[in-house]
This record gives structure tokens, sequence and C-alpha cells, in this order.
């Protein structure tokens, strides 16, 4: 009887311990904002970069983070409803967001989508509206007429700085004077100059998805940058059909350059115009560059 004592004392302690009352098995936390990844970016300027500016401090631009579907998949970018919409960084060294954002969890593959400059409301990721100006003889204007968006796909959660390259989606149209019949280049450099690009439309609809620009509205005139002895402009990339692209007005007479031609987006185009006061017709130059490989002047009479 007592050796039975004992063992039922023993066999009640055992279950004590083993059963630890009303304790249930652990179970890991829920996910909460402290253990989630935040979301960080890096940003580099693409090779077919149309603009001398890399981000400065203080540029903003706005970031679209897109889970993939389960099995892998790629979803559509929207307006609204993706992970992160349009959220705005602020470049200071670095990228930093007006509010934290984190990855989904730590298994879910995502699309990023960013652009430059940004806007407040974006309605349609496929046609966000975007204006050059129609001056951009300062080099803020000309700065802000600029236009980058930049991608990277399928990326795996990672503490790490997902690296974005942004590429100019825009063209750049650079016009070098020289002199010919009538002008030397000390004269030339004593007048006073002035240089327009006609017929340009000023107006796009830009699709962030895949990086695509398209002219909209009415043409107008575009007053380019001088700087470091050209003239720079950036253009929406469209075609302009024959007629009097470029007008050179120096000491108030007009010098055009008839010509139709198509701008092409991520592409600087090289014009070198020479200023005739007489000529037998247009002088067109072929010679190579870095972008499209082809000098699209003349000369202007």
């Amino acid at each position: 009887m007592k050796n039975l004592a004992t063992m039922l004392i023993v066999a009640v302690a055992f279950c004590s311990c083993s059963s630890g009352g009303d304790e249930q098995p652990e179970v890991p936390n829920p996910p909460t904002t402290a253990t989630k990844l935040p979301i960080k970016i890096s940003t580099t300027v693409g090779d077919t970069r149309v603009t001398d500016y890399a981000f400065e401090a203080g540029d903003k631009i706005g970031l679209y983070v897109v889970n993939r579907n389960a099995d892998g998949s790629e979803k559509d970018l929207q307006a609204q409803g993706n992970h992160v919409d349009n959220m705005r960084f602020t470049y200071n060294g670095t990228w930093t967001p007006d509010a934290p954002v984190y990855w989904l969890d730590d298994k879910t593959h995502a699309d990023f989508y960013l652009y430059y400059p940004y806007t407040a409301t974006v309605g349609d990721v496929t046609a966000m509206p975007f204006s050059v100006n129609a001056d951009q003889s300062t080099e803020a204007a000309y700065k802000a007429s600029d236009l980058l968006i930049g991608s990277a796909k399928n990326i795996a959660p990672t503490e790490s700085a997902v690296s974005i390259t942004a590429r100019h989606v825009l063209s750049q149209m650079a016009i070098t004077l020289v002199p010919g019949n009538g002008f030397t280049e000390e004269s030339l450099a004593a007048a006073d100059v002035s240089v327009r690009i006609n017929g340009i439309k000023t107006d796009a609809a830009v699709n962030l998805a895949t990086a695509t620009v398209t002219a909209t509205g009415e043409a107008s005139t575009v007053t380019p940058l001088y700087a470091d002895g050209a003239y720079k402009a950036l253009i929406v990339p469209q075609s302009v059909p024959q007629g009097n692209l470029v007008t050179i007005t120096v000491d108030g007479r007009d010098f055009n350059l008839p010509k139709a031609f198509t701008f092409v987006g991520g592409k600087r185009h090289k014009f070198t115009v020479t200023l005739s006061k007489t000529s037998n017709g247009i002088n067109v130059t072929i010679g190579q560059w870095e972008d499209d490989g082809t000098d699209n002047g003349g000369t202007a009479e």
C-alpha cells in the first residue's frame, strides 16, 4: 500500500509538471511592423542619360510596389490598390519615404516602379499627364522638364536597398551654331542671338508601367537653354512634319532650318546648324554621336 501511494504521488507530480496546467503550446507571434522588413531603395541613372544632372538633395520621386501572385506571376500596375501606392521618397544622400513602408512578408516577390518628378495625384498610371516647359532658357526650367522612369522586377524580400535604374524617357535636342557665308566666329559671338524650336508638342501621356511617352495636345514653340556653347532642350518624343524646325534670330534677322524629324525617347539628337546669309541649299552633315549616331543639322538661311 505504501508503494502504491508513493507511485500515485509521483504520477500526479509528473502530470502536473508535464501539462503546465492550462498553458497551450507556444505559437509564434504574428508579424508586426517591428518585425517586418522595411523597403529601402537606391537609384542609378541609366547610360542613356539625356541631361547633365544626377539626383540632388531635395529631389522627390514616386514609388509603386506591386506584389507578385502566389504562383510568382506578375500583376498589373494599378493607380490604387498596389502594395505601395505612389509613396513619395525624398533624396538626401539616401532615399527616405514620407512614411515607413514594408515588404508583405519574407517570401513574396514584388515589382518596383518609380518616376521623377513626383506628383501627388496620379489618376491613371498608363496615361499620367506630363508637360515640358515651353521656355527652358533657365537651368531650373530645363531641369523641371526632365522625366525619368525606372523599374525593378521580381525582387525577393531583402534587408538591402533595392537598386532601380532611372532612365530618361524624353529626347534631348542639342544645337550648335557655326558660321557660314557672311559670318565669322567673332561676328557670331558678338551678335544678339536667340534660338527657338518650332512645331513641338509639349504635353504628354506617360505609361509608368512600360516607360513610354506619347505626345499630346497642340504644337508650340520651345526656347532652349544655352550652356557650354550649345543650345539644348528636352523634347517629348514625337514626329515633327516638314517645316522650319529651328529658327535662329541673329541681330533681328531670322535664319530657318527646314526639316522633318522624329525625336526618340532616351536619345540625344545633335544638330550642327550652319548660319549662312547666302546658300545654294541645305547642307546636312553626318557624323558619329554617342546616342543616335547622326548629326541632324544643316544650313539655316
